[in-house]
């Protein structure tokens, strides 16, 4: 069989091109894998942030001994927690056993699909990306559910129902929070909501328009992250430790994971929600005006808004620490009444206030 060299130039073009695809498709992926390296040193830089506040709170000596000044302290935990024995219970659910940790940490990843971390640095920017955030963060809580119903221990189930209580008592005034911002910017997409705040620098924040909200936002959030004073369901006076009880392990490693990625979701959505995301002040804003003059908007302007953004979260953070280890844990019936009795309705209210001022201006 003949191939003249017309066929075989064909041949060659079409595998050029099939190649070209299959290149293109793997960059798509970097972003992805870009995104997971980040979470995963933020997560790393927020545990030894806890550990040396806390230590300074409470005037001892932090992390010092792994790495130059505690650094490596976090990765010697994970990597002792990963070659640990993995100790299943005898009479327990072994496959919901399993599955829960999982579920726990997969449905906070997928938080940061719609969370914008600077100009056009978003993955997926959803119309209804608020929303998204409040559905997937609403799948945790049935993980703990999980995993303390399948440990067959009467103290892990106590704590997944308590985990279960509290992120539905939390979870609606944090919900009518989100509706207000919605309503403000007249979109529920992150980067909408973002770009509606940029308009007059950093007074056109939604904390000086929502003060009651943004309230409300931070202690549903705190109480949705299980932090103190609303560790309900890890109560080791109570609960010995909750939900984890009968986990050992890499799995107790991934609820400890899921605990803090938790946390960096909430103060990322606080900084997009309330605090204009990567804009920052007049100065920014004409800084990169002139960079739009003259076309050289790329990795610079995207590197700004990242730190632009990480600074507002880690104010956040710095709060939600400060508080854990300065406020007493509140019982469970103190709890669940400052959900339903006043967080609920003050968000309802706030709402309506909301919705009456937008329907008077239009």
């Amino acid at each position: 069989m003949i191939i003249d060299r017309v066929e075989v130039e064909t041949i060659n073009s079409f595998s050029k091109s099939e190649l070209l695809k299959e290149l293109y498709g793997l960059i798509w992926i970097l972003p992805i894998l870009a995104l997971l390296v980040g979470i995963t040193i933020e997560v790393l830089v927020i545990v030894w942030l806890e550990r040396e506040i806390s230590a300074s709170i409470q005037q001892r000596i932090g992390p010092e001994y792994a790495g130059p000044l505690g650094l490596l302290q976090a990765i010697a935990d994970g990597t002792k927690l990963l070659f640990k024995e993995d100790i299943l219970p005898s009479r327990g659910d072994i496959p919901f056993f399993s599955i829960g940790p999982s579920i726990a940490v997969i449905s906070i990843l997928l938080s940061f699909l719609v969370i914008p971390l600077g100009y056009r640095f978003v993955l997926a920017d959803l119309s209804i990306g608020v929303f998204l955030w409040i559905a997937i963060s609403s799948i945790a809580p049935i993980g703990l559910l999980m995993a303390g119903y399948s440990s067959n221990n009467k103290y892990s189930f106590s704590g997944g129902l308590r985990a279960a209580a509290q992120s539905i008592s939390y979870e609606i005034p944090l919900t009518f929070c989100v509706l207000a911002i919605s309503l403000l910017s007249n979109s529920s997409s992150t980067v909408d909501i973002v770009e509606a705040q940029s308009k007059y620098s950093f007074l056109g924040w939604n904390l000086w328009r929502q003060p009651i909200g943004f309230l409300v936002f931070l202690i549903s959030s705190l109480a949705e992250c299980e932090r103190l004073p609303f560790d309900l369901p890890e109560a080791e006076e109570e609960l010995v430790a909750g939900y984890q009880t009968e986990y050992s392990g890499i799995k107790y490693g991934l609820f400890y994971l899921a605990s803090y990625l938790n946390l960096l979701v909430s103060s990322l959505f606080v900084t997009v929600l309330y605090l204009g995301g990567w804009h920052f002040s007049i100065p920014y804003i004409s800084f990169f005006g002139f960079l739009q003059m003259n076309k050289m908007v790329g990795i610079l302007e995207i590197i700004m808004g990242i730190f632009i953004t990480l600074t507002k979260a880690y104010l956040f953070l710095f709060i939600s620490i400060t508080i854990r280890w300065t406020l007493p844990r509140m019982r469970m019936d103190q709890l669940l009444n400052l959900g339903w009795k006043f967080l609920l309705p003050i968000s309802l209210g706030n709402l309506l206030l909301t919705t009456s001022s937008q329907l008077v201006s239009l």
